[in-house]
C-alpha cells in the first residue's frame, strides 16, 4: 500500500527568544510522532509566508501538559512567530494502526458502513471531525449528512477488518424519524 500524512499537531505561540515553541498535540501518541531526529511535513496557514514545508524536531519537553519544541529550521523568536499556525503531519504506511486497538487513524473510519444494532445498513462514514468531542460524519442511505458523537455509547463497535461501524441509532439522529 502507500503512504498517508496525517495531521499530528499545529504548531502555536513562541516559548522564550531561541525558536522553542508550543505545539497543540493532535495526536493519541505523541511519544511515537514526536521525537527528536524525527522529520515533519509542515503546512503553514493559508496567507502565510513561511515557505516551511518540512520540520526536524531537535529537542522537546514538556512543559505541565504543553508540548515546547525546537525545530531546526526555526532558530529565533521571529521565525517562531511565522511558523504560528503550521499545521505538523507524519508519513505513515496505509495499513498502519495505532498501538491502542480502541484507536483508529481518520482513513481508517472513512468508507466504512454504518449499521445500526440490528445489522441494517443506515449510511456510510464520509469524515471525522475533531474539536472538544470527536464527530463521524456520516452520509445517511437517505443521503442527508449527520454527525454522530464517536462515543461508545452511540458507536459501540468499530469493525474495520469487517468495513462497518455500529451506531447506536436513535430516532432523528442518522435514521429519519419515523411517523407513528
Amino acid at each position: 500500500m502507500g503512504r498517508i500524512e496525517v495531521v499530528v499537531g499545529r504548531i502555536g505561540k513562541p516559548h522564550g527568544l531561541r525558536g522553542e515553541v508550543t505545539v497543540d498535540v493532535r495526536t493519541d501518541e505523541p511519544e511515537r510522532r514526536f521525537v527528536a531526529g524525527a522529520t515533519l511535513a509542515a503546512e503553514p496557514p493559508r496567507g502565510s509566508a513561511s515557505g516551511l514545508t518540512s520540520l526536524e524536531i531537535v529537542s522537546l519537553r514538556w512543559h505541565q501538559t504543553t508540548l515546547l519544541v525546537r525545530f531546526a529550521e526555526i532558530g529565533d523568536r521571529t521565525a517562531a512567530e511565522g511558523a504560528r499556525g503550521t499545521l505538523l503531519l507524519a508519513h505513515l504506511d496505509a495499513d498502519e494502526t495505532p498501538e491502542d486497538p480502541d484507536e483508529f487513524y481518520d482513513h481508517q473510519l472513512v468508507g466504512l458502513g454504518v449499521v445500526d444494532l440490528e445489522g441494517r445498513a443506515i449510511g456510510t462514514v464520509t469524515g471525522v471531525v475533531h474539536g472538544a468531542q470527536d464527530l463521524l460524519e456520516v452520509e445517511a442511505t437517505d443521503g442527508r449528512p449527520t454527525l454522530v458523537p464517536f462515543v461508545a455509547a452511540l458507536v459501540p463497535e468499530v469493525d474495520v477488518p469487517g468495513g462497518r461501524v455500529v451506531v447506536a441509532d436513535r430516532p432523528g439522529l442518522v435514521a429519519p424519524f419515523e411517523d407513528d
